[in-house]
């Protein structure tokens, strides 16, 4: 959430930086509104002032025996009016935290301007795309043929857009999240384990609602919802908290399943693992100080990178445009890994820095050395989406006989298995 004082004060700023999201809002309403507000409180206080004298003139008459009825009268009139205007200002009030609960985070200053991903900007390339003397293959083809992916059995019992893994399958799996949040542990942060189910203050935290409820999956009998990311449960762990700024930066990774509708995308990525209702993900999150938080973004992103470096996959880094970067953005770094069986790069991670625009909404502050409260800015990257991952292994490394080398980082959690074969 911006701060309305800030909107207010910066209209023309707001608004271009909307509209250079491809996002229309009427900032127009918001400043009415707050007129409207003020115009009511000023009210509602004269009310009261009046009323306080009138009470005190009533005493005073009262002490001397005089007639207070035709006063009284008005308090009772001026207190029904005070009511109705209360009840109003409530209103307008709830309508207004409402509309600033839509507006997107504002752009940093940054980040590329553009429509929207076919002007991403490159900022960085590693690794070179592995030369094969065959036909690379899809991971669709490749998982299904080692028999460790089964489309078939996963829609079966659940439909579609989801799989089963099975056998060294499920085992690489298992072994490329125990290699990140081992990883991760190494860089600093703390490995937390979250519940996959939130209740809507989270969701609302992190600018999940009330904007993509439609595709988040919900329990209505219960009033929560799955996860879409571990980025709710562990940036909410500090919701209506005041931090102390010597426990700054707060650096936390979590493995979790991941559970999304993918409202508006059928018919996109329907083959193979890419996009999935269900996937898992290693999620890492930030709470830091305002002034630190380009640093911490910058080495957030290069600890994802660290990941796709030690498994040796080529991948470049893309900062996000305007038209493509998420609601509660402020910037976003996409690290996207190569896939030749697709012959294409594809997202495997998203690193973004918030500032305190999820802070706000969740209420997440910290105590400076000065003593003054602030609120903190929040990161958060995937580090990285597992099952992308995978399809990267299979796709990668890749042998011209069906098999699939194990990248060397991940053979002491294979069971020091170098290759998987069929069987």
């Amino acid at each position: 959430m911006l701060d309305l004082k800030y909107v207010l004060a910066n209209m023309e700023e707001a608004a271009e930086k909307t509209a250079a999201r491809n996002y229309e809002f009427d900032f127009g309403k918001v400043s009415a509104l707050d007129e409207k507000r003020r115009e009511l409180i000023s009210r509602v206080e004269k009310l009261k002032a009046d009323r306080n004298e009138i009470s005190r003139r009533v005493g005073a008459l009262k002490r001397e025996g005089k007639d207070t009825s035709a006063l009284q009268e008005k308090v009772k009139e001026d207190a029904a009016l005070t009511q109705r205007l209360d009840a109003e200002l409530d209103g307008i009030k709830a309508e207004l935290d409402s509309m600033m609960l839509n507006i997107p985070n504002l752009i940093d200053d940054s980040v590329p301007i553009g429509k929207d991903e076919t002007e991403n900007a490159v900022v960085r390339v590693w690794g070179e795309p592995a030369k094969f003397d065959f036909e690379p293959k899809g991971h669709w083809d490749i998982g299904p043929d080692l028999g460790i992916i089964d489309f078939e059995r996963g829609v079966k019992v659940a439909g579609t857009r989801f799989s089963v893994l099975s056998g060294m399958g499920s085992r690489l799996d298992r072994a490329i999240s125990a290699f990140m949040l081992d990883t991760h542990a190494k860089a600093g942060y703390r490995e937390v384990s979250v519940p996959f189910m939130v209740n809507p203050a989270a969701m609302t935290g992190t600018g999940q609602l009330p904007k993509f409820a439609e595709d988040a999956f919900y329990c209505e009998k219960d009033d929560l919802y799955l996860i879409p990311t571990a980025e709710v449960p562990v940036t909410n762990l500090y919701m209506n908290e005041i931090l102390d700024a010597k426990a700054l930066p707060v650096k936390h990774a979590a493995l979790s399943a991941c559970f999304r509708r993918e409202v508006g995308s059928y018919g996109k990525d329907v083959k193979g693992l890419i996009r999935q209702h269900q996937f898992n993900k290693v999620e890492l999150v930030k709470v830091c100080e305002p002034e630190k938080s380009e640093e911490e973004h910058e080495s957030l992103t290069a600890d994802a990178e660290n990941i796709l470096r030690l498994l040796k996959l080529p991948y470049r880094v893309m900062s996000l445009s305007s038209g493509d970067l998420g609601f509660s953005s402020a910037k976003t770094y996409d690290l996207e890994v190569w896939l030749p069986g697709q012959n294409c790069y594809r997202e495997i991670s998203s690193c973004s820095n918030f500032k305190d625009f999820q802070a706000r909404r969740a209420n997440i502050r910290y105590r400076g050395a000065d003593g003054k409260v602030r609120y903190a800015h929040t990161l958060n990257g995937s580090g990285l989406a597992v099952g992308r991952t995978l399809v990267a292994i299979l796709e990668n490394y890749q042998q011209e006989d069906g098999s699939v080398v194990i990248p060397e980082v991940l053979r002491p959690y294979m069971g020091g298995a170098d290759r998987i074969t069929r069987g």
